[in-house]
């Protein structure tokens, strides 16, 4: 009898050791959420280890471009984070496009399948309610997306995957960008807010 005590309690060790580990690549297996970049470090790099920043047509071009910052203005309420502040120029006599682009460091969101953030525009500055928003895989293509309707109040965005028709590999991700130009953009310059870009199944 005692002899099986001994064998009963590292087997029920063994048995609990087990159990955990399983939840916890569980866990990790069907996360709901992958936080791209949340900013609330004020500081790059993203999430996922990525740079980030504005990205100019014509970086010689005076009349137009986009400048990033950090904005102590949290989408979620968080009074120690940043969201990432716009402020863009598409207003030129030259063909004028510009934005933000975030590496995504060939992020696996094969799992997932949709792209989600929050946006909204500077009621002071003026803003666009429709943006160009992109993503980019392996081949680095860009795959755009309109988003319309952005206000002076955060709103959550949620575009499936679907809608990038041109991404042909999801377990490669190379690059999320913002696009302002001047077909799209009026006013032609004003001030965008970005924050929480995740990938999620929805």
């Amino acid at each position: 009898m005692m002899k099986s005590k001994k064998l009963v309690a590292p087997f029920l060790c063994m048995l609990t050791l087990v159990l955990a580990v399983g939840v916890l690549s569980g866990s990790q297996a069907f996360a709901e959420e992958l936080i791209v970049a949340d900013f609330d470090t004020g500081d790059k790099p993203n999430n996922l280890g990525g740079d980030f920043g504005g990205w100019d047509k014509d970086p010689n071009d005076e009349t137009q471009g986009t400048q990033m910052s950090f904005e102590p203005d949290d989408a979620l309420g968080d009074s120690a984070g940043y969201s990432i502040r716009l402020d863009y120029d598409v207003d030129s006599p030259n063909p004028a496009y510009n934005g933000f682009w975030m590496k995504l460091n060939g992020q696996d969101a094969s799992t997932y399948n949709t792209l989600s953030f929050y946006i909204k525009g500077n009621a002071e500055q003026g803003f666009s309610k429709r943006v160009k928003v992109e993503l980019k895989d392996k081949a680095n293509k860009p795959s755009p997306y309109i988003v319309s309707g952005v206000s002076d109040q955060w709103q959550k965005i949620s575009v499936p995957f679907d809608k990038f028709r041109r991404i042909e590999d999801w377990t490669s991700m190379n690059e999320f960008v913002v696009v302002f130009d001047d077909i799209n953009s009026s006013p032609k310059s004003g001030t965008i807010y970005i924050d929480h870009i995740t990938f999620s199944k929805e």
